[in-house]
């Protein structure tokens, strides 16, 4: 995650130096050595992906200064890499929340176990009707609104067995589980969210230009009480990413950048609108379609 740019860019290699010292424990040496059952463990996976994040952000703001953003939108954990690249949370707040939003969902997960799985070829609204003629409202709820034909659906085993039954009565092409450690963007994420509002509530947000469109409601938000208010609903609620791609390029968006580990969001958005151009920026080599994209 990064470790090119750490070696290639000293402000990459700073941003992840300025994490451990934050922290005052080295996530650095987690990240780029393992092993890798220990990064998986979502509180440190999370901060890792932020961070890993935060620093090639860091390193196209330095080589590109002139590409400013109008908006900014990140799904599920990436709606805090969104925040610090609209100048609304500043890193080292971004820092402690995600250590803490990693922490906590970590212990919801141990608390209650549960799982999470992908449904492909049903659209939203069939997914959402699944989940609710299903009937288990403690054990299944509709997590992720990815894009045409993709949709997580997130509860405990029971739960997914009983939506995975369902969706394939309906359709559906498969039901893919998903390797991870709880259920995410669920009910069973609600201690997680209870212990992480009060640190919501008291970060400090800052203003700027650039919009902040959020998971929770798919457009958005104008003022740092609704911000707060979708961040804490966000680990419990659905990410309605389709619904926020199509809201960025109702508002005229030309150009998307993604940001961070893995291009699964380019790939997203060319489902959703491949008309408007998005570039994934991961390795140093996406540095170069950068810069050759731009001049066009």
């Amino acid at each position: 995650m990064a470790k090119d740019f750490f070696s290639a860019y000293p402000i990459a290699k700073h941003t992840f130096e300025e994490a451990d010292d934050i922290l005052e424990r080295r996530l650095s040496s987690i990240v780029f050595d393992g092993p890798e059952t220990t990064l998986l463990e979502t509180k440190n996976s999370q901060l890792g992906i932020y961070v890993a994040s935060t620093a090639i952000l860091r390193t196209v703001q330095n080589l590109f200064p002139s590409l400013t953003p109008t908006a900014c939108a990140g799904l599920s954990l990436g709606e805090y890499t969104a925040l610090t690249a609209s100048g609304k949370l500043l890193f080292v707040d971004g820092v402690s929340l995600v250590g803490k939003r990693g922490q906590y969902m970590n212990d919801a997960c141990e608390q209650v176990k549960g799982t999470m799985a992908v449904v492909v070829g049903l659209d939203a609204d069939t997914v959402a009707e699944i989940v609710k003629d299903v009937a288990l409202p403690n054990d299944l709820w509709a997590a992720n609104f990815n894009c045409p034909g993709q949709v997580v659906i997130s509860g405990t085993v029971k739960g997914i067995e009983a939506g995975t039954i369902a969706a394939k009565a309906k359709g559906a092409k498969r039901v893919l589980p998903l390797q991870v450690y709880g259920a995410f963007h669920s009910g069973l994420m609600k201690l997680a969210e209870e212990k992480l509002a009060p640190h919501i509530q008291n970060v400090p947000l800052h203003g700027s230009p650039c919009q902040i469109v959020m998971n929770v409601t798919g457009t958005a938000a104008e003022n740092p009480s609704e911000i707060r208010k979708n961040l804490i609903n966000q680990v419990t609620n659905s990410v309605r990413w389709e619904q926020s791609i199509r809201f960025l390029i109702s508002q005229g968006t030309d150009l998307f950048v993604e940001l961070g580990c893995g291009k699964v969001l380019s790939g997203f958005n060319k489902r959703i609108d491949s008309n408007v151009p998005c570039i994934s920026i991961e390795k140093l080599d996406d540095i170069a379609q950068l810069e050759t994209l731009l001049k066009g």
